[in-house]
């Protein structure tokens, strides 16, 4: 797939925090990982954005526990079902994608991740 060709396809909008170091190197990891499909990405960062969240329908509380993406569709996705769909855009991420989403593994997997971020937010004073 050529560059021009990636460029011209719909967009993915990021909802991630740029105030939290672990995010912001998530980002850059998944960028790299990305290549040329990093520009079917828009990151926008939910920092003091929270009009601008609401008018979209995510709650600015969800942003901050919780990924979340605009699809080329205007259709917004939280959590484990944002993940996927990002990284079913990477062929090299593909088979993760898929795997974060089975049955048996997406609640677990939701279970750990919202342990993670509440404590991350609890030791910031963000929670």
């Amino acid at each position: 797939m050529t560059k021009a060709s990636v460029v011209d396809r719909a967009q993915i909008t990021v909802f991630y925090d740029q105030s939290c170091p672990s995010c912001v190197k998530d980002r850059a990891l998944f960028e790299r990982l990305a290549g040329q499909r990093s520009a079917l990405f828009s990151w926008f960062d939910i920092t003091s954005q929270d009009q601008a969240l609401r008018q979209r329908g995510i709650d600015p509380f969800k942003a901050l526990r919780e990924l979340h993406i605009e699809d080329a569709h205007g259709v917004i996705h939280s959590e484990m079902d944002a993940y996927s769909i990002m990284m079913k855009q990477v062929p090299l991420l593909m088979p993760l994608g898929v795997l974060i989403c089975l049955p048996g593994i997406k609640p677990v997997l939701s279970y750990f991740y919202r342990r993670m971020v509440d404590k991350r937010l609890a030791c910031e004073g963000r929670l």
